[in-house]
């Protein structure tokens, strides 16, 4: 390539002071990468005298061929380039804290990746990852499965004095039957079968009814929820820090990123 380079160069300009000049290389360097181009194809490209340098029939008729090698080599260059600085697009959740997503931008460009993040729901990621829009997304998995693990527990707007919840203490008590009974909320981005189903079935194996583990519509409706009275929300340990809900850990959750 970079003999092709010197080639047009001083085929292009008629001078070997010239052409080297211009590929910004000095011009012994020029004669030498011409000399071995022409070794390689077997003609000579020049006729040089003292004072000129033109080409011969051969090198006319090789120049055109040297001309649109370099563009394309140019051309794949320029293709690199843009590669290199265009985004990665990633789908993350959209319960991520904005500060956390940032030192994930960073550390990236350390490493010369430039992250473009979009949050979102599941029911989001999943329309992004299908349209081609994000080339990849992160996405809740079963634990093996995961490429690490989210512990998962129960917190509530009011220290419970335990460090361990047992869902049969939800169970309403005779006297109050009527009264509104304390729920356990779910929140979207765990409401996935490996970590809703073993829950429900809990909740039945220990007597709840079936509108004490519900689905929220939002992290924010779960954490409303638990601020405002006494039911539980399943949270990870950041964000029941953030929520301002109290709590231990007592499940877990995978994740893992998929790709497109």
């Amino acid at each position: 390539m970079a003999a092709c380079r010197a080639f047009v160069s001083v085929g292009t300009h008629g001078s070997f002071t010239i052409g080297a000049s211009v590929a910004r290389i000095p011009q012994s360097v020029a004669s030498r990468r011409v000399a071995a181009l022409e070794r390689h194809l077997g003609g000579r490209l020049f006729d040089r005298t003292s004072r000129s340098v033109t080409l011969t029939p051969f090198g006319r008729d090789m120049l055109a061929s040297a001309r649109r090698i370099v563009d394309l080599a140019e051309a794949m260059e320029h293709d690199a380039e843009r590669a290199r600085l265009r985004p990665f697009r990633l789908a993350v959740p959209a319960i991520c804290a904005p500060r956390s997503l940032a030192r994930l931008v960073v550390e990236a460009r350390r490493h010369d990746l430039h992250l473009e993040l979009h949050r979102g729901e599941p029911a989001e990621r999943a329309r992004l990852r299908e349209r081609h829009e994000v080339r990849a997304a992160l996405v809740c998995v079963p634990a093996d499965e995961a490429a690490w693990r989210v512990p998962l527990g129960l917190a509530g707007g009011t220290d419970p004095g335990v460090e361990l919840v047992r869902l049969e203490t939800l169970r309403p008590s005779r006297a109050d039957r009527r009264g509104r009974r304390r729920r356990v909320w779910i929140a979207p981005e765990d409401d996935v079968p490996h970590v809703r189903d073993p829950l429900t079935r809990l909740r039945d194996a220990v007597g709840l009814q079936p509108t004490q583990v519900a689905v929220a519509a939002s992290v924010v409706d779960a954490a409303a929820e638990a601020l405002a009275g006494s039911d539980l929300v399943l949270c990870s340990p950041s964000r029941r820090t953030n929520s301002g809900c109290t709590g231990g850990p007592s499940a877990s959750r995978g994740r893992s990123a998929a790709t497109r």
